[in-house]
């Protein structure tokens, strides 16, 4: 990182400096003298003396180094690491940190592991929904100096190749790396490993393994199966057979496991705390509050069967509580409420008229028409492919707008599926079969339209 520019202390950083030296058994004259910096210095840094720009970085190393702690215990790791995060996953980080709640256990292994292995994996497994994207986008959110990646199945951010790519342009910028624009992944980390700072570490996040697409054998990605000291991956994922794990390092490399399934008391405590957010947050409030009237329960009854029927599932509370809040469950008891993300994403199939006789088939197309398309798409394509009118098309977007994630960013506006979940419940078979849905056929059909908007057939 460059070394010329000014930071300040925080306020903690001034407390944990103002201890750290004392701790020492040194005075300001002492310590000044052991980090070759001045008394005034010093003094800024503790906020005795005034510092209106900031003293240079390598007098925080320097000092950190002599009372053995990091530059961030005095500063802000928001002021020492400028965030930069890559603009493909700033949406995502933004949209799942928005009401995060609660994973402090999760975030306590994390650091232990850390702080208690020279280097290593630590891998956060749970079922789709537990929140897992979530405590990854966190974990960057809090800190900046974490590099990370995002896989993204429906918008085609999930490929080896993009995943170095940007890994390589983050590392590049945070270690100034030099003739570097075509080394592989363990060259890197090793260039990078010789200039981590005094104290610090090197993060790199890595979310949702079970979506990447590569063919070839070998650790998922091609993580390294060897790490440089103090070269950390934070990694998510769904279960796993032991087949599909695709990541075997060296004896010399510390491995760990989280699994969120283990931990179903502590997630409970998180997920009603969640929903004591939703309770009273501004957006929702009325809505839950008049339903909650209507079922004579009170607000903690409300919590405790929700969050029994969310299955720990924040996925579904994230589909469930604005549902409510909007009305569509209006004339359902609280015993109807479907349970957990499958029983929810069943429930809207049944409530939007997808198992009515006659089936609904041209609605049905147009959703696994977006299955099939698999990246984000305007009404305008999705009614392209699906051979829809734009008004069908736009009658479905309304109606699975719960689903959806729209990008308002382009001009029209695109969509795609929320979560990978859905396009899984999509693909089960029972469902299938009842939707009367040929999904080699429906890919096909998207694949030829493809080919002749391509080659500009009619």
């Amino acid at each position: 990182m460059p070394q010329s520019d000014k930071v300040q202390s925080s306020e903690e950083g001034k407390i944990r400096l103002r201890n750290a030296y004392k701790e020492a058994g040194l005075t300001i004259e002492k310590l000044a003298e052991k980090a070759n910096v001045s008394q005034d210095t010093i003094k800024r840094l503790l906020g005795t003396k005034d510092c209106p720009n900031g003293v240079e970085r390598w007098q925080f190393e320097k000092i950190a180094k002599v009372l053995k702690i990091k530059p961030t215990d005095i500063v802000n790791p928001k002021d020492w690491y400028p965030q930069q995060i890559p603009a493909e996953f700033e949406r995502l980080i933004k949209d799942k940190t928005e009401s995060f709640r609660g994973r402090k256990f999760v975030f306590d292994a994390i650091e232990e592991f850390f702080s208690n292995n020279p280097n290593g994996y630590f891998t956060v497994v749970g079922d789709a929904g537990m929140g897992k994207s979530a405590i990854a986008a966190k974990y960057v959110l809090d800190n900046p100096a974490a590099i990370c990646f995002f896989n993204i199945r429906a918008e085609g951010m999930n490929r080896p190749e993009l995943f170095l790519k940007k890994i390589r342009e983050q590392l590049m910028s945070r270690y100034q790396l030099q003739d570097a624009a075509d080394t592989d992944l363990s060259s890197l980390l090793t260039k990078a490993g010789e200039r981590i700072g005094v104290g610090d570490r090197l993060i790199i996040v890595v979310d949702a393994l079970d979506e990447v697409d590569q063919e070839s054998t070998g650790n998922l990605l091609y993580l390294p199966t060897i790490l440089p000291e103090r070269v950390y991956f934070l990694l998510t994922r769904r279960p796993y057979n032991q087949n599909e794990k695709r990541l075997n390092v060296s004896p010399s490399v510390s491995t760990k496991e989280l699994d969120l399934r283990d931990y179903a008391e502590r997630s409970s405590q998180d997920v009603k705390e969640y929903i004591w957010l939703l309770l009273n947050d501004g957006e929702y409030k009325q809505g839950l509050s008049q339903w909650i009237q209507k079922q004579n329960l009170s607000n903690p009854d409300f919590v405790e069967e929700v969050g029994t029927k969310s299955e720990n599932n924040f996925m579904y509370l994230r589909c469930v509580l604005p549902a409510i809040a909007d009305g569509f469950y209006e004339k359902k008891p609280l015993d109807e409420l479907p349970v957990g993300l499958q029983g929810y994403y069943y429930s809207h199939w049944e409530i939007m008229g997808m198992i009515t006789k006659p089936l609904p088939k041209n609605k049905i197309k147009i959703i696994y028409v977006m299955c099939a398309l698999r990246s984000a798409a305007s009404r305008e394509v999705v009614a392209k492919y699906s051979k829809q009118n734009d008004l069908a098309v736009q009658e479905v977007l309304n109606g699975w707008a719960q689903f959806l994630q729209k990008q308002e960013n382009y001009q029209p506006p695109r969509y795609r599926f929320y979560h990978e979940s859905f396009r899984d419940f999509l693909h089960r078979q029972d469902i299938v079969q009842a939707a009367g849905v040929n999904l080699p056929g429906v890919s096909a059909e998207v694949a030829d339209n493809m080919t002749e908007g391509l080659f500009g057939y009619e």
